[in-house]
């Protein structure tokens, strides 16, 4: 029984990540709590099915028109360099604090995705491309260590980030789904090294992720954005709050 919550959750995961881009920031806890891994364990395992569920997306978004690759080669430059770094730092912190640091950037990617649903802004450096790529190098190398760090895929971090800075929502999402792609193979491959990985439910978890993706895919190019991007910042709040709660033993 709790295997079957665990692959429905997986399936909601793949949900989110294709239809709003966060959503894999919510498979560490259930790893950790249905699936009884460390919290080590858990977000090594969630990073490696991020490649895949990154792969389906990309193909989805790219086969609609939706990813715009000046704003997204920069952010993976950034990313695939320091994902490895972020898993280096996971394997010297206890995992009382990765759970900590964890809940706090859900708790931040679900306040701000909520905050800013119907605003919009200007793109940050519109009429100066040299700076804002140098900018999106350095939001990737953020999302990058942040990911490998923590196990928390690219979008958790790159979606509520880019959309601080004004950029469109429909290719943020897009980008998303190409810089979980390089965060988790750079933080896997740091892993692969310091970490461990409980190779069946990595297996069985993608499966239920990337079909879930597909539908995610379909339901963001059909609905409004804006509200599902609403209830996922409300969500992340909710369960980053209880993760917090949670690692302090309350």
């Amino acid at each position: 029984m709790t295997i079957a919550w665990l692959l429905a959750v997986s399936l909601v995961v793949g949900m989110l990540i294709g239809a709003v881009g966060i959503g894999g920031i919510l498979l560490i806890p259930a790893l950790n709590i249905l699936g009884g891994l460390t919290i080590q364990e858990a977000m090594a395992t969630a990073l490696a099915t991020f490649i895949f569920t990154g792969v389906i997306g990309t193909f989805s978004f790219q086969r609609r028109g939706s990813i715009d690759w000046s704003i997204t080669v920069p952010l993976c430059i950034g990313a695939a360099i320091f994902g490895f770094f972020g898993a280096w730092a996971n394997a010297k912190i206890n995992a009382q604090a990765l759970s900590l640091i964890l809940s706090s950037i859900i708790v931040f990617a679900g306040i701000y995705t909520f905050y800013t649903k119907n605003k919009k802004k200007s793109v940050i450096f519109q009429n100066r491309p040299r700076f804002q790529q140098a900018l999106l190098i350095g939001v990737g190398a953020v999302v990058g260590f942040g990911s490998g760090l923590t196990g928390v895929g690219g979008p958790a971090l790159s979606v509520p980030m880019m959309i601080l800075l004004g950029f469109p929502p429909l290719s943020t999402i897009g980008a998303s789904q190409v810089i979980q792609i390089l965060a988790a193979l750079s933080g896997t491959a740091g892993n692969l090294q310091y970490g461990s990985f409980d190779y069946k439910l990595l297996v069985i978890c993608t499966l239920f992720e990337v079909a879930g993706v597909v539908a995610g895919v379909r339901i963001v190019h059909a609905m409004n954005a804006q509200v599902l991007r609403g209830s996922v910042g409300v969500l992340c709040i909710l369960v980053g709050a209880g993760l917090m709660v949670r690692a302090l033993g309350f």
